[in-house]
């Protein structure tokens, strides 16, 4: 007994770093996030004024507030579920098909995942650029203004979002289903089961466990990059047609608007955990109603 309580305190002794980090970094910011939001603070010096949900209610009387949550909720329905679709589609296909050349597609699927996000939007700047890019050179000198046009700003930002992020979640796809047992696989050979019938009943199954981890990152990935993505190639623009509710949040607090700021950062906050409840709950309730 008394080496088992020996065995406890150091192992709780070893978690004390990580712990004492994890305060610092992320709960006391976060917890700041929270009070902040209720108060009117310039964040650049001054006395802060409590005005308990005014933020929130002038949030939700902000017409800029729901163009950038509109724009947000467009990323997340069209960035996220083509993102893993096709980062499934890829897996599939280079651990099922017989092909020299699979490593290497690999590398070329996964390479736009480690660019820093900076670069992804200085290159896609140029692509879309309509007099110098490569629209140029198929358009001629009638190319569309892809990133100048409401039309079309935010289908050009979520293309750039899914480029980048398909083959991040493509390598854990690939992960698992090489751990998938090969014996199953060469029992369904035997019944006759072809690659599609294979993938649906087997493959797809063993994946729900890294599915439902993929969707709840590649929502709060979603939320997060658009940040990057927008500020370097459109800013918001044209007239707020691209502005997302972290790019509206950071000009906020920016701007000697902090609380309100804080206020939107703690809506972005609830959202995700929402979103990501709400999916691991289907997932699983799927689950449980194949049983």
């Amino acid at each position: 007994m008394n080496q088992e309580k020996r065995k406890n305190w150091f192992l709780t002794f070893l978690l004390l770093p990580s712990l004492f980090l994890f305060i610092i970094f992320t709960a006391y910011p976060t917890i700041r996030i929270f009070l902040t939001s209720l108060f009117l603070d310039t964040g650049i010096g001054g006395e802060a004024k409590f005005v308990g949900i005014k933020n929130y209610i002038k949030m939700f009387h902000d017409p800029v507030f729901y163009t950038a949550l509109k724009n947000t909720l467009f990323l997340v329905i069209v960035v996220a579920p083509i993102s893993l679709l096709l980062a499934l589609f890829f897996a599939a296909v280079l651990t099922t098909g017989k092909f020299k050349e699979r490593n290497f597609y690999r590398t070329v699927l996964f390479f736009p995942s480690i660019l820093s996000l900076v670069s992804v939007g200085i290159l896609w700047s140029f692509i879309f650029n309509p007099t110098m890019g490569i629209l140029t050179a198929i358009f001629g000198p009638n190319a569309p203004a892809v990133l100048g046009s409401k039309k079309t700003v935010m289908w050009a930002i979520a293309i750039v979002m899914i480029w980048q992020a398909a083959g991040y979640y493509m390598v854990m796809y690939i992960a698992s289903i090489d751990n998938i047992s090969k014996d199953v696989y060469e029992a369904a050979d035997l019944d006759g089961a072809n690659g599609w019938q294979k993938f649906w009943n087997i493959t797809l199954p063993q994946l729900k466990d890294i599915l439902s981890a993929t969707i709840i990152y590649v929502i709060n990935g979603t939320l997060t990059i658009s940040f990057s993505i927008v500020n370097v190639m459109t800013d918001g623009g044209p007239n707020r047609a691209s502005e997302v509710l972290t790019t509206y949040m950071y000009k906020q607090a920016m701007n000697a608007n902090f609380g309100y700021g804080m206020a939107i950062a703690v809506f972005v906050f609830t959202c995700s955990i929402i979103m990501s409840v709400i999916s691991n709950k289907l997932i699983y309730r799927e689950e449980s109603t194949d049983e």
